[in-house]
């Protein structure tokens, strides 16, 4: 684990000693009140379940650590499926039940500005969470996402050694809507431009796996199988569909990823996915939720909370944290995805993995 996440990890916890302990949480229910006086009411919006990391890992350790730092809290959890309609609607229930902090995860960090405006009206305060979304919004917390695609932009071009120059790449980036997957684009692109040949690129609306896999076998078929030489995945299950279409082709390829998904994880071992990139959940979680109680609470952020500051696509400049992302590739899965408890040996190391766990040092 590197350092940034020590301090934001041993950061959260100091916040948590300061706060207190155990809080309930609960779905929203109709006609719910308005916060009471010293009530602590959160709204959480994540964007979508298909990446499997919003329902496993970052709801719960949300929920967790609200309950950990306020008791007696209530969270009004609420999860938008793709639909950047929805998720619009549900901002309006968050505050007509009285929450006084939305973390929000946008679906489409443009056409949420207006509801984010609402809320702010409204007085109520908005954490943006892992994607940062237009109009004023109070604080942010993710990962260094440029970062991400520098890494993976790296990773890919070590792992194509000699033969970048030899062939073309497919480029799969991920939703035009979500402002993350602009910055992981243009890290991938900061490493790669000049020293591989694009062959096809690739926005991959509502990071869907399906659109993947029919953008792959599209390159397949107009490149050809035998001038591919690599494919940049912006994240894991982007690299599930293409790791479908590249099978069915006969083709295995150097092939990134992003989000330490278990099935990539497996793949990795496999030798079907080449690395993907952990951002380590609890980290993420457990600032957005300090922020968000401080928040409800009337307290201001400490300065070490958000110690840097970014621009917002409306131009708002707001208070943030960015961690530090870690590349997982076979040499390191035990020191990273298994050492912070994303999965243990024996979920990664089922019978259909046992022989290539065996070569990897986990069993």
């Amino acid at each position: 684990m590197t350092r940034t996440l020590r301090g934001a990890i041993a950061l959260a916890g100091a916040t948590a000693f300061c706060l207190g302990a155990v809080a309930t949480s609960g779905a929203a229910q109709p006609g719910a009140a308005p916060a009471r006086q010293g009530e602590v009411k959160i709204g959480l919006l994540l964007p979508e379940s298909k990446t499997t990391r919003y329902e496993k890992f970052d709801r719960p350790y949300i929920e967790a650590k609200i309950q950990e730092l306020a008791p007696g809290a209530h969270v009004d959890y609420y999860n938008a499926a793709e639909s950047a309609t929805t998720q619009q609607q549900q901002v309006n229930t968050a505050l007509a039940k009285g929450d006084q902090v939305l973390i929000l995860d946008a679906v489409d960090a443009k056409s949420i500005q207006s509801s984010v405006q609402k809320a702010h009206d409204a007085g109520v305060k908005v954490v943006a969470y892992d994607r940062l979304a237009q109009g004023p919004v109070d604080s942010y917390v993710s990962y260094d996402n440029h970062k991400v695609g520098e890494l993976q932009g790296k990773a890919l071009l070590a792992a194509l050694g000699d033969k970048a120059k030899s062939g073309e790449i497919v480029m799969h980036n991920g939703s035009p809507t979500d402002p993350n997957a602009a910055e992981f684009k243009a890290g991938a692109h900061s490493v790669l431009d000049g020293k591989v040949k694009i062959g096809k690129e690739y926005d991959t609306p509502n990071w869907d796996p399906n659109n993947a896999n029919q953008q792959m076998s599209g390159a397949i078929s107009a490149l050809g199988k035998d001038k591919i030489v690599g494919v940049y995945s912006a994240n894991d299950g982007l690299a599930a569909g293409i790791a479908t279409a590249l099978k069915a082709a006969g083709m295995n390829v150097p092939l990134t990823g992003q989000d330490a998904q278990l099935d990539a994880i497996q793949r990795i071992l496999l030798g079907t996915q080449t690395i993907t990139v952990e951002k380590p959940y609890k980290p993420e979680a457990d600032i957005a939720a300090t922020m968000a109680v401080n928040f409800a609470q009337g307290k201001p952020l400490p300065a070490d909370l958000t110690p840097t500051t970014v621009t917002s696509g409306s131009g708002q400049k707001v208070p943030a944290t960015l961690l530090t992302p870690i590349v997982v590739d076979k040499g390191n899965i035990k020191d990273t995805v298994v050492k912070d408890g994303l999965y243990t040996v024996a979920e990664i190391c089922t019978p259909t993995y046992a022989a290539a766990c065996k070569d990897a040092g986990l069993q």
